[in-house]
C-alpha cells in the first residue's frame, strides 16, 4: 500500500525565499546600524524611538494605495521596484555616513524614504508566497517564507556591526549590494495565477482602497488577530532600544548589539525551521493568545537582568513565541481572505503587524524619555499581559479557532 506524498514547493518558491534572505538581511542588519549611530550621535533614547515614527508613517499612510496597486499590477514588478528604491537609499545614506555627519534631519529624512519604498514592497512580498503555494503547501510555505526573513535578521546584525567596526559608513553600501542580490533573484520567480483586482475608475480605485480594512473589521477572527499584535507589540517594542540597554545595562559595544540583536533572529530562526518541518495544526487560536503572554513575560525579565549571557537567552525565549504567533497569523490572515483583495488586506495588515514594530519602538523610545530604561521596559512586559488578558475576552471567536483551514475564505 503505498504512501501519499505531501505536495512538492515549486522552484520558484525556494528562489523567493533566498530573495526575502538577502533583502532582510539588508534592511535588519541596516536599520540596526542605523540605530547604533543614532545613540553614539545624541545618546538619546527618544531618537531611537523617532526611527521608529520614521519607518511607521509612510507604511500607515500610503497603506490604502500600496495595497490596491499590489492587487492590481503583477506582484514580483511591485515587488522588484520597491527593492530598487530602497537600494537608492541605501546608497544616499552610504554617501551622506561618510560625510562623518552631526545633523539627525537628513538621517530620518532617508528613513522616510526608504520606509515609503517599503510600504509598497510589503504588501507584494507578503502576498507572494500565498499565490505561488500549491494546494496543500501553505503551511510549508508560510513557515519557510518565514525561515528565509529570520536568517537575515540573524546574519544582517552579526555582519553589519563587524562592517560597522571596520567602516562606519560600508553597512549601507552592504545593504545596497544585498538588496540588489534579492531584486535579481526576483527574476527567477513565475507569475502567480490570480485573479487581479481591475478596479473601473479613480472613484472605485479610492472605494476599493479601503475595503480591506473593512473587511479586516467585519471578521472578528482577523480583526482579533490583527489588532492583538498591534497592542502587544506597541507595549512590547524593545528592540528600539537595544543600543542603549548594550550599553547602559549590559557594558557591550557594536558587536555585542550585533549578537542581542541576532538573538532575535536566532530564537526565531529556529522556531520558524521546526514549524516548517512540523506545522501546527490544532489549537492554532489559543496558541496564537499563549504565545503573546510568553513575550510579555520575558520583557518584564528582560527589564530585571544586567547580564549579557542572560539577555541574550531572554530575547532568544521572546523571539521564539513571537514566531509562533507570526506564523499563526501569517498563516491565518491570507486564508481568510479571497485572492482578489488579498493585497489590499495585507496592506491593511501590515501598518497592525510590520508597521506596529515600529510604532512600539517610538512608545518604547518615549517611555524610556519619560520613566527611564529599566521602567520602560517593564511598563511594556506588562501592558503585553494586560493585552493578552483582554484580547482572551473579547474575541472568543478567535481562541476557538482550532485548525488553519477552518477559516478559508470563499474565493
Amino acid at each position: 500500500m503505498e504512501q501519499s506524498q505531501s505536495p512538492k514547493i515549486p522552484f520558484g518558491i525556494y528562489a523567493l525565499m533566498v530573495s526575502a534572505f538577502f533583502a532582510s538581511m539588508s534592511q535588519i542588519g541596516q536599520i540596526t546600524i542605523i540605530g547604533k549611530q543614532v545613540w553614539d550621535m545624541t545618546g538619546n533614547e527618544l531618537d531611537l524611538g523617532l526611527i521608529g515614527v520614521a519607518e511607521f508613517l509612510p507604511v500607515a499612510l500610503l497603506a490604502p494605495i500600496t495595497g490596491s496597486i499590489a492587487d492590481r499590477f503583477d506582484r514580483r514588478r511591485v515587488l522588484a521596484i520597491a527593492l530598487f528604491g530602497e537600494v537608492a537609499v541605501s546608497v544616499l545614506l552610504f554617501l551622506y555616513i561618510r560625510t562623518d555627519p552631526t545633523s539627525l534631519k537628513p538621517i530620518f529624512a532617508l528613513i522616510l524614504l526608504f520606509s515609503v519604498f517599503r510600504s509598497f514592497a510589503m504588501p507584494a512580498n507578503r502576498a507572494l508566497p500565498i499565490d505561488l503555494a500549491p494546494p496543500g503547501t501553505i503551511e510549508r510555505v508560510v513557515a519557510l517564507k518565514a525561515v528565509s526573513f529570520m536568517a537575515g535578521t540573524v546574519t544582517g546584525p552579526i555582519i553589519f556591526s563587524f562592517v560597522f567596526v571596520a567602516d562606519i559608513a560600508l553597512p549601507y553600501l552592504t545593504a545596497a549590494i544585498g538588496i540588489t542580490i534579492g531584486i535579481t533573484l526576483l527574476s527567477l520567480v513565475p507569475k502567480p495565477q490570480v485573479m487581479q483586482y481591475k478596479p473601473t475608475g479613480t472613484s472605485q480605485v479610492i472605494k476599493d482602497a479601503f475595503e480591506g480594512l473593512r473587511f479586516i473589521r467585519r471578521t472578528p477572527i482577523l480583526f482579533g488577530a490583527i489588532s492583538l499584535d498591534l497592542f502587544a507589540v506597541l507595549f512590547g517594542g524593545v528592540i528600539a532600544l537595544l543600543p542603549a540597554i548594550a550599553e547602559e545595562r549590559l557594558g557591550v559595544g557594536a558587536v555585542g548589539l550585533g549578537w542581542l540583536r541576532a538573538s532575535v533572529g536566532i530564537g526565531a530562526g529556529i522556531t520558524m525551521l521546526s514549524l516548517s518541518f512540523k506545522p501546527l495544526k490544532r489549537n492554532v487560536g489559543r496558541r496564537l493568545i499563549h504565545m503573546v503572554g510568553i513575550f510579555g513575560l520575558a520583557t518584564i525579565a528582560l527589564a530585571m537582568t544586567q547580564s549579557f549571557a542572560v539577555a541574550f537567552i531572554l530575547l532568544f525565549i521572546a523571539a521564539s513565541a513571537d514566531a509562533v504567533s507570526m506564523f499563526i497569523r501569517a498563516s491565518l490572515v491570507p486564508l481568510a481572505t479571497p485572492e482578489q483583495m488579498r493585497g489590499r488586506v495585507l496592506a491593511v495588515e501590515s501598518v497592525f503587524i510590520g508597521a506596529s514594530n515600529e510604532l512600539g519602538s517610538a512608545e518604547s523610545g518615549v517611555a524610556a524619555a519619560l520613566l527611564g530604561l529599566v521602567g520602560a521596559i517593564l511598563f511594556g512586559g506588562v501592558g503585553t499581559l494586560l493585552v493578552v488578558i483582554l484580547w482572551w475576552r473579547l474575541f472568543p471567536a478567535l481562541r476557538s479557532v482550532d485548525r488553519f483551514e477552518d477559516v478559508r475564505a470563499s474565493q
